[in-house]
């Protein structure tokens, strides 16, 4: 059942990542933003490189200016403004592509975006194995090997491969929009300091998820896992 179907997506992920680093990439984006559709094409085309991992966060603060975005959260502008902290910039923007954590580019420009993958996929690996394990009561978990002593969040992001929405007011008023990787929940299954470590993954809801370890400091992030690919 749902371990089963872990474990396929573990071995196709593993199978993708093998030439390379793997590399998140985080679109930030807004049904209610005109120059969001073509960085949103964009992303849905860098979905599918094999070692590429992409999310689409659906900021909130466009919501008030003719149309509330479905897929909106403020959990998407929290993280955004958090970028924007670690990134040491002044202010957010949509759209906007954050490449592995460490950097960032408009979100609708493919040749910056893919300088910042390469450079991103050359990096060390320097975080933590990731694997599915079966936990007490064949629970599913995520096992954690030992790594650079840091300070890690680990995160289950839901996301849903590809969504189609008509637009009745705003900026794209009349358009039909197609979103990929929309992100419609992130939860924190713990942390991690460089020790192996087993964490218990929540049962599944939705289409896709997504396993990031992400250092609580400013830096790229140190593992990433499918679970559905």
């Amino acid at each position: 059942m749902r371990l089963g179907a872990l474990l396929t997506g573990l071995l196709l992920a593993v199978s993708g990542q093998a030439a390379a680093r793997p590399v998140l990439v985080e679109l930030f984006t807004s049904q209610g933003c005109d120059s969001c559709p073509p960085a949103d094409a964009l992303l849905g085309e860098l979905a599918q490189r094999p070692g590429v991992f992409a999310l689409a966060w659906h900021v909130d603060y466009w919501d008030g200016l003719g149309w509330k975005d479905r897929f909106s959260s403020a959990l998407a502008t929290h993280r955004q403004y958090d970028y924007a902290r670690r990134l040491g910039l002044d202010n957010v923007y949509t759209p906007q592509l954050v490449i592995d954590g460490a950097a960032e580019v408009v979100g609708s420009d493919a040749h910056a975006a893919d300088v910042a993958i390469a450079a991103a996929a050359a990096l060390p690996v320097e975080g933590p194995s990731l694997a599915l394990t079966q936990g007490p009561d064949d629970a599913a978990q995520i096992a954690l090997g030992a790594g650079v002593k840091t300070a890690a969040s680990v995160w289950l992001i839901g996301y849903e491969r590809r969504q189609i929405t008509a637009i009745g007011r705003g900026e794209n008023a009349g358009r039909s929009l197609t979103e990929y990787q929309v992100v419609r929940r992130a939860t924190r299954l713990g942390g991690w300091t460089g020790e192996p470590v087993n964490l218990q993954l929540p049962e599944k809801e939705g289409e896709a998820e997504l396993v990031v370890v992400e250092p609580d400091m400013p830096g790229p992030m140190l593992a990433l896992l499918d679970l559905t690919r």
